[in-house]
């Protein structure tokens, strides 16, 4: 059966991350320090004593750093995927396990990539709020309506009953109360520093496409299933031009599920931190009646080595 590797969003990073690993595995550590970045790497992720992981603009290094080194560690063992998808920011730990980037271009450019996120969200009073069981559809014109009170817009179609709406705090309130009274189960806020995959992220897609003018991206080794197209590349556009509208477009992530599924793919492995993409296939596995699929989450030396034990 088809294998497909997951890479984490934004939200899953916690103090104390990949520090076991990186005491472990030669592998991770190399990819771990590929990149030369503005701040101490190790501090960040294994310590975080000031309480600065959760900013953007250090998440997203952080994060990738800690995936690209998982997937380290999986290439000396010899696990390969046949298709790979990250949630947001995790779709550049995919690109970079396809073989699109070597792992200190990827960490350097979600540094960049959260800085130039941060910037665009600066001043905006903003929110982000997840929609439980509610169609999208009716979350739709929930939206439209409160327009008068600013932007908002679904921004994440994750799975099965979870979608996800932000922009302009306001505009995201009132959504969210006209969703409660068109029969949402919850609608949880979420904790966030930006209006993220909303048009108010434009600056920071502008900001991306003059920054991949100096990237050079290699051929893909491995399937990638693109966020925004919710499937993979059959438009013919560039990788450079689907990461920029990646910021600014809605993940469409219960898509991309939906069709590793009809393709047959039965195995995933999500590299975390977390199992939130583990529990998104469950979800959409089940909504599809497809009942033969196999889970992990692998975030630590326990469990890693228990998977290569298999």
């Amino acid at each position: 059966m088809s294998t497909a590797i997951l890479y984490a969003g934004q939200g899953a990073q916690h103090a104390g991350m990949g520090q076991d690993l990186y005491g472990k595995y030669e592998a991770f550590r190399s990819a771990f320090d590929a990149a030369e970045l503005d701040f101490d790497l190790h501090r960040m992720c294994f310590e975080d004593p000031d309480g600065l992981l959760v900013q953007t603009q250090y998440t997203q290094p952080a994060m990738t750093a800690f995936a690209c080194g998982v997937t380290a560690i999986l290439k000396e063992n010899g696990v390969h995927a046949d298709v790979v998808a990250g949630l947001s920011l995790g779709e550049y730990s995919a690109l970079e396990a396809a073989g699109a980037m070597d792992a200190r271009t990827a960490i350097e450019m979600t540094a960049f990539r959260g800085a130039a996120m941060a910037e665009a969200a600066g001043g905006i009073d903003c929110a982000m709020t997840a929609v439980l069981n509610l169609s999208e559809e009716k979350l739709q014109d929930c939206c439209h309506r409160a327009l008068h009170k600013g932007i908002v817009s679904i921004c994440n179609y994750n799975c099965p009953g979870q979608l996800v709406i932000g922009g302009e705090r306001s505009a995201v309130e009132e959504a969210s109360r006209l969703a409660a009274e068109a029969g949402a189960r919850r609608c949880v806020p979420l904790k966030v520093s930006g209006p993220f995959h909303t048009s108010l992220m434009r600056p920071a897609g502008d900001a991306l496409r003059e920054y991949f003018t100096h990237i050079q991206f290699q051929p893909l080794q491995t399937k990638v299933m693109f966020n925004v197209l919710g499937g993979p590349n059959d438009t013919g556009a560039s990788i450079p031009y689907l990461l920029e509208r990646q910021v600014q477009s809605p993940v469409r992530m219960e898509a991309i599920l939906r069709r590793m599924l009809d393709d047959g793919v039965r195995n995933y492995i999500e590299v975390g931190p977390g199992k939130t993409l583990t529990g998104f296939v469950k979800k959409t596995a089940k909504a599809m009646g497809i009942e033969d699929i196999t889970t992990c989450a692998l975030e630590t030396v326990e469990d890693i080595e228990g998977f290569l034990q298999q």
